[in-house]
């Protein structure tokens, strides 16, 4: 049996039977433990799928991806945290490069980032704002946490990172439904923090941002090179954008003109007068 290196993959999940296996199966070999925050209340096999791996599972209340997260963080007790979602698989060149990085790397930083690749339309994503999506998912514990938005987290190290090579493949988006489900999803969270801040809306910002999401995604970032999923996800991206800083505009308006009923007295009129004749037979 091989030594296991001394980490804790970090896990948090919701319904996802179907898919957590393949992330575990890819992980249980040479890490050393495995802890999953699962949402309270989700009763479709995922806690005994993970504890068939030998997954620590602990349940929780939703309370948002950063504090899962970081909950899941909490759990761990190995010297190094691999923080993954679900839905993600590590590809055996990144396990490669992890082994690696414990040949000498681990004392002299703190924290590694790798390149994830997304399957979307029946094909893997390489061009385009959704690759290389550089990560940073592996961090010696007690020296990083997640941070950012509650939309948008990520890790906050304390000290020096460095790259790995090969990619955390992404499993998001099985189907269109999937992904447009979450544009509304992610436009909410992103209007109850600008109504936290206080900001201002602005048509030109707005217009600008989702033209320039389009332009950078399918011209400066060669996303045509992904051939028609490319297309699709620059124009998605540009017009959840739109939606996304638009709903402060919206929020700002005013709500439709209230409806106008009868007085009872009139109701009561109306009672009176008796129904049509119907029409005699020919």
């Amino acid at each position: 049996m091989m030594n296991k290196l001394p980490i804790s993959v970090c896990v948090i999940a919701g319904a996802e039977a179907g898919r957590i296996g393949r992330l575990l199966a890819g992980v249980a070999e040479w890490t050393s433990e495995i802890a999953v925050v699962l949402n309270e209340g989700v009763e479709d096999g995922t806690e005994a799928a993970a504890a068939a791996f030998g997954a620590k599972v602990f349940r929780h209340p939703w309370g948002g991806f950063r504090e899962q997260k970081n909950l899941a963080l909490a759990h761990a007790t190995q010297p190094w945290a691999l923080s993954l979602d679900a839905d993600e698989e590590v590809s055996p060149a990144l396990r490669a490069s992890i082994e690696r990085f414990f040949g000498g790397d681990q004392n002299r930083f703190d924290g590694a980032s790798c390149a994830r690749k997304v399957w979307f339309m029946g094909r893997w994503i390489t061009h385009g704002d959704w690759y290389p999506d550089r990560v940073l998912r592996l961090f010696r514990r007690g020296r990083g946490q997640w941070a950012g938005s509650p939309e948008h987290c990520f890790v906050e190290l304390r000290g020096p990172s460095t790259r790995l090579s090969g990619d955390l493949l992404h499993y998001s988006n099985p189907d269109i439904s999937s992904y447009v489900r979450k544009i509304n999803y992610f436009a909410d969270i992103f209007l109850q923090r600008q109504l936290a801040e206080n900001a201002r809306w602005s048509a030109a910002g707005t217009i600008f941002r989702a033209h320039w999401r389009f332009v950078r995604a399918y011209f400066l970032r060669f996303g045509f090179l992904d051939g028609y999923p490319g297309f699709f996800i620059a124009a998605s991206t540009a017009y959840s954008t739109l939606v996304r800083h638009s709903r402060l505009f919206e929020h700002s308006q005013p709500g439709p003109p209230a409806m106008i009923l009868p007085s009872p007295s009139a109701r009561s009129a109306d009672a009176t007068i008796p129904p049509c004749a119907p029409p005699k037979s020919p």
